[in-house]
């Protein structure tokens, strides 16, 4: 037993040391995976050919267009200047007083409307900078601020929001991106109200300590100037089509699972299923639908660059999809290990409150693999279908398993390993030294509401 899952525990931390130190991700994760057959004694060309690739495959099927469709719609919004616009209106509106909140809300704004998590950290990272620059706060709290808009509450609580976090969970339990709305909405503000208490709280000690914004920092960014900027309506016209779509495509009588006849669908492509593919096919369209909006409003101002932005966009893509991809590859290494077996009798064995139980799992999962969409995936393939059932029989509905479940996803994957931690530190020039323990903390507090959460409702169940 002791062996078994000493093997998963020497790979994942090689894994996270290997991240820590700002190594490839894309490149790591198989040999760590294969290292883990290795100590299992598994066959290790099988393991990375039929294992790990299939893995890589299935993921990348699934949720490639998503990708894709997101970074061409933030690349668009960043080069069009509608981002700049709408980080830039949040910072008048609270100020160099109120720093801190404006990029979170900043952030939040942009990740809400379906703007891609990274390009989010690309746009407000300049804005964010001169603030904090401006107000005197130290450059190393800005990772923190702008993981704590963009990755947390509208990544997977917040209702509606068009992020693959919060689209996974469709697929398994017949749900769309606005289940369990009061849950999500609940868990989105504590999130939010416990992460900027712990960022003002450690702002105010700093100032105590005379720490200002500091020198010799890399990647210092030059502002865009504000005469290049959109209007602020036709910044967020593109944001409101995105949610508005995706609304009435999940929620209304034209909702896209009625588009096609079931007959038909069954006849031509058997193994789909409308109800568990129509989150996708809602996200897709009203993806597609900003990026139109986008053009259509900043046809002149985008005129020489939209063929640049459109390749940059999705070459782009293909990084953050592959690093994810690679992460859930090794997860299904993983998965197949005898110490997996272990690890999951004991996750399922924590309690006995669905809700508690599947908390765990994912977070477990998102932790090794790094990834929240990498580590909800293999949660819910492994688990999903026994998950729904004891729901089920302990009278829970699907929508409070999804909610969960998608929350759960983007707590303890923000360790070092993860693609979007080791992406923002590069934006922002800073290290895992300087600018990890914050985020860490915005981490815990996320995983601490998620259980706050399934605890409630599991109490209230009966």
């Amino acid at each position: 037993m002791l062996i078994e899952v000493g093997a998963i525990v020497v790979a994942l931390g090689l894994l996270m040391t290997v991240a820590y130190r700002g190594l490839p991700v894309i490149v790591f994760a198989p040999l760590c995976a294969l290292l883990a057959a290795a100590l299992s004694g598994m066959p290790l060309l099988p393991a990375y050919t039929e294992l790990f690739m299939t893995g890589v495959a299935g993921f990348v099927r699934a949720f490639f267009p998503l990708f894709l469709l997101g970074a061409m719609f933030g690349k668009l919004m960043d080069s069009s200047g509608s981002a700049a616009a709408i980080a830039a209106a949040m910072t008048r509106a609270l100020g160099p007083r109120h720093a801190i909140p404006a990029v979170v809300l900043a952030g939040a704004v942009l990740t809400y409307g379906g703007v891609s998590l990274f390009v989010v950290a690309f746009a407000v990272y300049p804005l964010g900078a001169a603030l904090f620059r401006d107000a005197g706060i130290p450059k190393r709290l800005l990772p923190a601020a702008i993981a704590l808009g963009a990755f947390t509450f509208t990544m997977d609580a917040l209702p509606g929001t068009p992020q693959v976090q919060n689209i996974i969970p469709t697929r398994f339990f017949g749900t769309d991106a606005y289940a369990a709305p009061l849950t999500g909405t609940i868990g989105g503000a504590m999130v939010l109200i416990g992460g900027l208490v712990w960022l003002e709280r450690r702002r105010a000690r700093a100032a105590l300590l005379g720490e200002g914004y500091g020198t010799g920092h890399q990647n210092e960014p030059a502002a865009r100037s504000a005469d290049r900027l959109p209007p602020l309506w036709a910044a967020v016209v593109p944001l409101l089509v995105v949610l508005t779509v995706n609304f009435v495509l999940s929620r209304t009588a034209w909702s896209v699972e009625t588009w096609y006849p079931e007959a038909s669908l069954l006849r031509d492509f058997p193994e789909t299923r409308p109800r568990d593919a129509a989150s996708t096919w809602a996200v897709i369209v009203a993806l597609s639908a900003g990026i139109l909006a986008t053009l259509a409003l900043n046809s002149g101002r985008m005129r020489d660059s939209v063929s640049a932005s459109l390749s940059a966009a999705a070459a782009g893509s293909l990084p953050a999809i592959f690093n994810t991809a690679s992460e859930v590859g090794f997860g299904t290494v993983i998965k197949t290990l005898p110490g997996f077996e272990i690890v999951r009798s004991m996750v399922l064995d924590v309690s006995r409150h669905v809700l508690i139980s599947q908390a765990v799992a994912v977070n477990v999962l998102a932790a090794i693999t790094g990834s929240a969409s990498g580590g909800l995936s293999i949660a819910l393939e492994v688990m999903g279908r026994q998950a729904l059932d004891a729901a089920q029989a302990q009278g829970i509905s699907p929508e409070l398993l999804h909610r969960i479940a998608s929350m759960a996803s983007g707590g303890m994957d923000t360790l070092p390993h993860n693609g979007a931690v080791i992406t923002l530190l590069a934006i922002t020039g800073l290290t895992h030294r300087q600018s990890y323990p914050d985020i860490f903390v915005i981490t815990l507090i996320k995983t601490a509401a998620v259980f706050i959460l399934a605890a409630t409702a599991s109490a209230l169940a009966g």
